[in-house]
């Protein structure tokens, strides 16, 4: 029962964490998104995108990040066995990917708080993709852990259905930016 319920308590926290995620990768593009506005207009947007993407960093990403990854850790004590197949060993590979991107969110989280509302200096399409790879490693994990061996047996399938999906996600970024902009 333990078990379940810490489980429960990971996927709840889990959601949470990408929830996070991905508002905040919004955030900084929402923020680019004022290069072009009046000035005046674009200081009072960009002070409290930093506000947000600072209270949404501090208060639910990096909470519910720590929350699901001491969860996630305690399953791993309760289920030893986890740390002997190959399918958690992929899922392992892809949270480190994830620790990755959390490191990448952080910088830039600080990186907008010194900008003191400058531009920020990545393109916007740039950040647009980036909003796009915690949906990736969310789908690589899922489908890792509701798959479980299927995954070893069918890999080849699977890295195909996800280099499909992640060419149709970016095609459409593309065009909704490419649309944007005229």
């Amino acid at each position: 029962m333990l078990y379940t319920i810490i489980k429960a308590l990971h996927i709840i926290f889990m959601v949470s964490y990408f929830a996070g995620i991905f508002y905040l990768v919004r955030i900084f593009v929402y923020y680019k998104d004022t290069d072009e506005f009046p000035e005046e207009k674009k200081n009072i947007l960009r002070e409290q995108y930093i506000f947000m993407a600072g209270r949404l960093w501090n208060i639910i990403t990096v909470p519910a990040g720590v929350i699901m990854t001491v969860c996630g850790l305690i399953l791993i004590f309760l289920n030893t066995g986890l740390m002997k197949t190959p399918w958690f060993h992929l899922k392992l590979t892809f949270l480190i990917g994830l620790a990755i991107y959390h490191y990448w969110c952080w910088k830039k989280v600080g990186q907008l708080k010194k900008l003191n509302g400058n531009t920020l200096e990545v393109a916007n399409i740039k950040l647009r993709q980036a909003n796009e790879i915690a949906t990736f490693i969310l789908f690589l994990v899922v489908f890792t852990v509701i798959l479980k061996s299927a995954v070893i047996e069918y890999w080849w399938q699977l890295i195909a259905g996800f280099f499909v999906l992640v060419f149709l996600i970016m095609i459409t970024v593309k065009l909704v930016n490419k649309k944007r902009n005229k």
